[in-house]
Parts: structure tokens; C-alpha cells; sequence
């Protein structure tokens, strides 16, 4: 399902809401550096802001990850 037709959860304080809201952005991410719409520079930026302003663990973002490949 596409991060556009994802219904937002009520509740974005919760973990698991905060963590699909920031896989959703992520993806918007990877589409703009995949259609070069940013550079590889914009898109590293944009990121490690992106996991800092959410307070993203990087941690269970790569376990996650893991799970999900």
C-alpha cells in the first residue's frame, strides 16, 4: 500500500504510529532521490533530520528493517 492511500492513525504518540509515519516520509524520500527530484546530499540531510525531529531509535528502525526484507 502506497504511503498516499495509508489511512493516518488517530493516535500519531504511539510508537508503532510514530514509526509508520516516519517509514511513510522515508518512502516520500527514497521516491524523490529515485526520480532525482534530490540529491543524494538533499536526501541524507532530509533524513537524518527527519529520524532527529521524530526521535527515531535507530535501533528498531533496523530491526524493523530487518523484518520487513
Amino acid at each position: 500500500m502506497s504511503f498516499l492511500t495509508e489511512p493516518i492513525p488517530d493516535q500519531l504518540d504511539t510508537e508503532d504510529s510514530k514509526l509508520s509515519l516516519f517509514l511513510r516520509q522515508k518512502e516520500l524520500l527514497d521516491t524523490f532521490l529515485s526520480h532525482h527530484a534530490i540529491s543524494q546530499a538533499q536526501y541524507n540531510k532530509s533524513l537524518g533530520d527527519l529520524i532527529v525531529k521524530m526521535g527515531i531509535d535507530q535501533t528498531e528502525l533496523t530491526r524493523k528493517n530487518r523484518l520487513t526484507q
